[in-house]
């Protein structure tokens, strides 16, 4: 008998001391398995946030195009397109003739409105000031660039609503 009871005591002493290397394990599992779950959560959460779907990638192509026409129309302006005008140039006994086609750009829709109802007035404008320009002032590249300047500065002196920004030449054929 006095063998037995030191025999449980070292059973007692095993048992306790195991409880402690039992616990501090299941608290090192628990916490592993508590990370793991809320990394996992974490990155589900990553995930979906960038998944776009398929009204993100419409409403942003969407608010592109109108961005890009703004922007295209703050670059631009807008364009009033006139009919061509085919004049005889003065001081040629020969008859030399200027074709040009131009368009308006200018700085709103007002002033555009104003150029469409007061196109005749314009036009005639236009006309005389072309048909009073000799070949020479219109065949080099200065004399062009400084015949877009003035009809631009001779249509701004009129109009009320707005300012021609620049003149285009669609074409310009002289012979």
């Amino acid at each position: 008998m006095a063998d037995e009871k030191p025999k449980e005591n070292e059973g007692e002493k095993k048992q306790s001391s195991q409880k402690p290397i039992l616990f501090i394990g299941l608290a090192v599992f628990n916490l592993v398995v508590v990370i793991g779950v809320a990394y996992m959560l974490y990155s589900w959460k990553k995930h979906e946030e960038a998944q776009t779907t398929i009204q993100d990638v419409v409403e942003g192509e969407h608010a592109e195009q109108e961005h890009d026409k703004l922007e295209e129309e703050e670059l631009l302006g807008l364009s009033v397109p006139l009919e061509t005008f085919l004049v005889n140039l003065a001081g040629v006994r020969g008859g030399r003739l200027l074709k040009v086609t131009m368009s308006l750009e200018v700085d709103g829709v007002d002033v555009q409105n104003e150029v469409e109802k007061r196109k005749a007035e314009i036009r005639d404008t236009i006309l005389i000031l072309l048909s009073s320009k000799s070949f020479d002032q219109v065949s080099s590249r200065d004399g062009k660039d400084f015949l877009r300047e003035e009809v631009r500065d001779t249509l701004n002196s009129f109009l009320t609503k707005g300012k021609v920004k620049s003149v285009l030449f669609t074409e310009f054929f002289y012979n």
